[in-house]
């Protein structure tokens, strides 16, 4: 395998679309979502209302690659070998010591090896792995808070209120928080493509690459949300649309595909297809059947495919593991760290607030003071006498499952389609496959160890 990636070397190019094609702004967003959760749980599930009250530092909490323990209600922060770096219990810290006297002097997590090797949902277990699931983390720490004893019954209740608010039908039937407001006002939480991605897209079409949109949001909020962001004519842009995709269910292997459909105004047909013959806009769906739709349109027997997604456990994972595709991570957490943002995104973010605010409140991208480095953390040991820095373990599933990492498509739309770019390898040091360059904390870790070795 080359030590360089490059789109013209591609002959699909998929998207995501949720904080991959469309970004949100998201201050507004989050609060949404988190208001959204929170509503239900006080007005059906009789949760105390100041459940409903944040302030700003409350947002220092929201934190990507956490894990909840739904046994005890602890979310953790994990290594990239499966030990603990960092525990609450709800939004309370656990020192050290606390840490080790329920973990043991190793700090091991008991479903790491389920969650590491599968990234499957468990009842034991839940991971917070992208910006629609942050509020969720900060709201279910909070509901913890509250409990003098958890019980299993706090996650039915947060299950039973994303049901609620997000549901295929919730759109359509304007029920829940979320979707009506979204409807009433889509320019509050979403931004415009700029015109560098809108003509990037086009370049790649014009170029005979065939661009897939693969989304697991119902067609409706699907096509309010392009339109808004790409224009009425979005549907041009893409040979095949796939929504209500289900990930990661889209990438399993037999016997458990779902079987692709058909929509009329926005309701699936009932009856599944046996396969896909021509390229269009269809409703579930599996990768292998729509593998056989690309080798028929591409006319090779292996059709290059790289595919562009900001959930590991959703896009990342399935797509290399199973459907062998190429993987690019939209990482927001590298604007954290130093990385600039692009001049369009700065463009979006000046039309709706000052650039001198930088807090988790106005972007929970930005680095958390409770939890530290997406990247990288220090290892303390007992007593704290002893600090050993590791990546953690999301950092090591990027390096492991992507192909690059990028904050935003805008960071790349105005290169030509043949610019090579350093991919993820074992045999290259961590920094390398960020573009266009590594995270503050990753440079000075890789930083430290080079030193550390040459003394």
């Amino acid at each position: 395998m080359s030590e360089y990636f490059s789109l013209a070397d591609c002959d699909v190019i998929g998207f995501d679309l949720d904080h991959t094609l469309c970004r949100y702004h998201l201050k507004e967003t989050s609060r949404l979502i988190y208001e959204s959760l929170a509503r239900y749980l006080v007005e059906h599930k009789g949760y105390d209302k100041d459940l409903l009250n944040l302030t700003p530092a409350t947002w220092d909490f929201c934190f990507k690659g956490l894990v909840v323990d739904l046994e005890d209600g602890n979310l953790v922060k994990l290594a990239e070998d499966g030990t603990i770096m960092r525990v609450t219990h709800g939004t309370i810290n656990l020192s050290t010591e606390e840490i080790i006297k329920h973990y043991g002097p190793k700090r091991e997590w008991k479903h790491f090896n389920s969650l590491n090797t599968s990234f499957t949902r468990s009842a034991k277990y839940y991971l917070y792995d992208n910006y629609f699931d942050l509020p969720g983390a900060l709201l279910c720490g909070r509901a913890v808070d509250m409990m003098h004893k958890v019980n299993s019954d706090f996650w039915k209740d947060m299950v039973a209120a994303i049901e609620h608010n997000y549901n295929t039908s919730a759109f359509k039937e304007d029920t829940g928080t979320y979707f009506p407001s979204v409807k009433r006002d889509p320019g509050r939480y979403l931004q415009p493509c700029s015109d560098s991605v809108k003509t990037w897209l086009h370049s790649m079409k014009n170029a005979g690459k065939v661009l897939l949109l693969i989304t697991s949001s119902h067609s409706d909020y699907c096509r309010l949300i392009c339109e808004h962001i790409l224009g009425k004519d979005f549907e041009e842009l893409f040979d095949v649309i796939i929504t209500n995709a289900l990930k990661p269910g889209f990438f399993s292997l037999v016997p458990q595909q779902r079987p692709f459909r058909t929509l009329i105004n926005d309701v699936e047909e009932s009856e599944g297809l046996p396969s896909l013959d021509k390229p269009g806009w269809y409703s579930q769906g599996n990768w292998l059947h729509l593998h056989e739709l690309l080798k028929t349109m591409i006319g090779k027997p292996e059709p290059k495919v790289v595919y562009f997604g900001d959930s590991m456990r959703s896009d990342m994972f399935p797509a290399s593991s199973f459907g062998k595709w190429e993987t690019v991570m939209i990482l927001e957490e590298m604007e954290g760290e130093g990385v600039p943002k692009s001049d369009a995104a700065m463009s979006n973010e000046a039309q709706v607030e000052p650039l001198e605010k930088k807090g988790k409140f106005e972007s929970p991208s930005a680095a958390s003071n409770q939890w530290g480095s997406y990247f990288v953390d220090i290892h303390k040991s007992e007593g704290g006498d002893e600090e050993i820095q590791k990546l953690t373990w999301c950092s090591h599933c990027i390096h492991k499952y992507c192909t690059m990492a990028i904050p935003s498509v805008e960071h790349i739309a105005d290169l030509p389609l043949d610019y090579k770019f350093p991919r993820f390898s074992p045999d290259k040091p961590c920094t390398t496959g960020y573009y266009p360059r590594p995270p503050d904390s990753l440079l000075k870790s890789f930083t430290v160890c080079i030193l550390v070795t040459l003394k």
